[in-house]
């Protein structure tokens, strides 16, 4: 598989807008996380893997500090996770995941996004069935052969393990993400640059016109700025853009 592109993506925002989206999805994912189990990262998968998401994406310490403090709290506060496929410039294919507490807004809001960035939303399954969900972990301190040996001890179904700009990167299924987690922390594993399950596209094109790789990459831009907006992924190969 390796999408080298997809641990070289730029943890740092091209703006502030995108900048606040970042920590505002963030502190959603890791308040839902201690919400529905422990406080405890060590005792509890979802919140740990949050954790180290946020932190691969350069989210302060005083940020997840706080989403987990409040998870503490009886605010009542809820959010509600939906998916939202579409078409994109250049006949792109674009999967948005949302996690929102106000679900007209962020419908409303997505919409917009495409519309006015020559995309358009389209009905569910359009695009999704040429993705692949996928567990995708980067980290070092173990090296290639030493991850398949690893892994080969668990039932663990993994797709690839190679290594990528110094780092060891695992591509495994999606319902392998909390096995294959668990026996890289028992490893010894304890930074990562990626640990996170993402949808890969089956099949990567570029955009060959300029007005419309120009028009993709706002419509893309502006979706990640969205406070409702959680996940951004597309079949557009992002070493071309």
């Amino acid at each position: 598989m390796g999408r080298a592109h997809e641990v070289r993506k730029q943890s740092m925002a091209k703006t502030a807008a995108m900048k606040s989206a970042i920590y505002g999805r963030a502190s959603k994912e890791i308040y839902m996380a201690a919400k529905n189990g422990s406080k405890d990262p060590e005792a509890n998968l979802a919140l740990r893997s949050a954790i180290d998401k946020a932190k691969s994406k350069q989210v302060p310490t005083d940020v997840i500090q706080r989403a987990i403090k409040k998870a503490e709290g009886n605010d009542g506060e809820s959010f509600t996770s939906n998916r939202y496929e579409g078409y994109g410039p250049g006949n792109s294919m674009i999967i948005v995941d949302s996690l929102t507490n106000n679900v007209n807004r962020a419908i409303a809001e997505i919409r917009d996004a495409f519309n006015k960035n020559g995309g358009k939303i389209a009905n569910s399954g359009a695009v999704s069935h040429s993705f692949q969900a996928t567990s995708l972990f980067a980290f070092s301190g173990l090296s290639v052969e030493e991850t398949l040996e690893l892994l080969m001890e668990t039932d663990a179904e993994v797709n690839d393990v190679v290594e990528e700009d110094e780092s060891t990167v695992v591509y495994a299924s999606f319902q392998s993400f909390n096995t294959v987690k668990t026996a890289l922390d028992n490893a010894g594993v304890k930074e990562y640059q990626m640990a996170e399950t993402t949808m890969l596209a089956d099949e990567e094109m570029t955009i060959a016109v300029e007005e419309d790789r120009i028009k993709f990459e706002k419509l893309i831009d502006k979706l990640n700025e969205l406070e409702d907006v959680q996940n951004v992924y597309h079949n557009i190969n992002e070493e071309t853009m």
